[in-house]
């Protein structure tokens, strides 16, 4: 059945804001937020700020598809999207993504701060015009990609704080670190789509995996290392470092197998780690800053 028989057009158009990703991008913001805040935050200030954000990220996530509706025809797991699945005018998901986009921009700079409003059009810039075309040019696409991944966490810092505080770039770090054992688990379980489709992603141009294993495990390895910077800043507690280790330490060990076993198994058990562990660690920081008094 195809999927415009399968489902309604505001269907197509959710599936289209990619709303997996707005929600993390929405959490991260707000824990952001919350850690400069080091308060119970405003919700009106908060409110606005994950509104301009959703936004911005709705738009953004419109506009990739836009751009990567021809390659999506060519991948079995992206055929059925809604633009090359004929769902979606073209024309009208362009028109939709940039108006979207500029909406959350302008709400962020006007009813919260410039600097909220200049960082959440940075990571739009970056996501769309530079992220996207590199997929099909080079396999840096994931770095340079997991640069407008991790700034959501300071749109929410900048929100509150309006300006950048070394917490700020270790909230970054974190989420800079995360992503590249994530993707690359995903690029792994599905390089024979992304060669199809003409993507140049690490798994597609080393089919030995050598050098995707070894990507993963640094990461995982410097993922650890800065997530302490949280606990070293003063801004989480003991039960924070010690779940931090735990999780690294998890995230490390899933890397090795994966890297000793080179499996698609082992790859699928990468990604389930990294999806518990962002969940966790952003647990562990509310539960710490309740726990020790720090969230007045």
């Amino acid at each position: 059945m195809p999927p415009s028989a399968s489902r309604t057009l505001r269907d197509a158009w959710l599936e289209l804001i990619k709303p997996g990703i707005l929600k993390m991008v929405l959490v991260t913001t707000a824990l952001g937020y919350v850690l400069a805040a080091r308060s119970i935050p405003s919700i009106w200030t908060l409110l606005i700020t994950l509104g301009g954000t959703g936004l911005a990220a709705a738009g953004a996530a419109i506009l990739n598809n836009y751009l990567e509706r021809d390659t999506d025809q060519q991948m079995r797991r992206t055929m059925n999207r809604a633009l090359p699945a004929g769902e979606i005018d073209p024309d009208h998901a362009l028109a939709a993504g940039v108006g979207t986009l500029l909406g959350g921009v302008v709400l962020l700079a006007w009813q919260v701060n410039l600097l909220a409003g200049f960082l959440v059009l940075l990571t739009a810039f970056l996501y769309v015009l530079v992220y996207t075309p590199l997929k099909r040019r080079t396999w840096l696409n994931t770095p340079v990609g997991a640069i407008p991944g991790a700034l959501p966490t300071m749109v929410g810092w900048a929100a509150a704080n309006n300006a950048l505080d070394p917490g700020a770039w270790v909230l970054f770090g974190i989420l800079f670190a995360w992503q590249h054992p994530h993707f690359y688990a995903i690029a792994w379980m599905h390089r024979e789509d992304y060669r199809k489709a003409g993507f140049q992603m690490l798994s597609v141009i080393d089919p030995s995996g050598r050098r995707v294993f070894r990507q993963a495990i640094g990461f995982s390895l410097l993922l650890l290392v800065v997530s302490l910077g949280l606990y070293w800043l003063d801004l989480a507690g003991p039960l924070y470092l010690f779940g931090a280790v735990t999780a690294g330490a998890g995230m490390l060990t899933a890397s090795v197998l994966f890297w000793n076993a080179g499996t698609v198994q082992a790859a699928r058990k990468v990604l389930l780690t990294s999806i518990v562990y962002l969940p966790a660690m952003f647990v562990l920081i509310v539960l710490d800053l309740l726990l020790t008094g720090t969230w007045s």
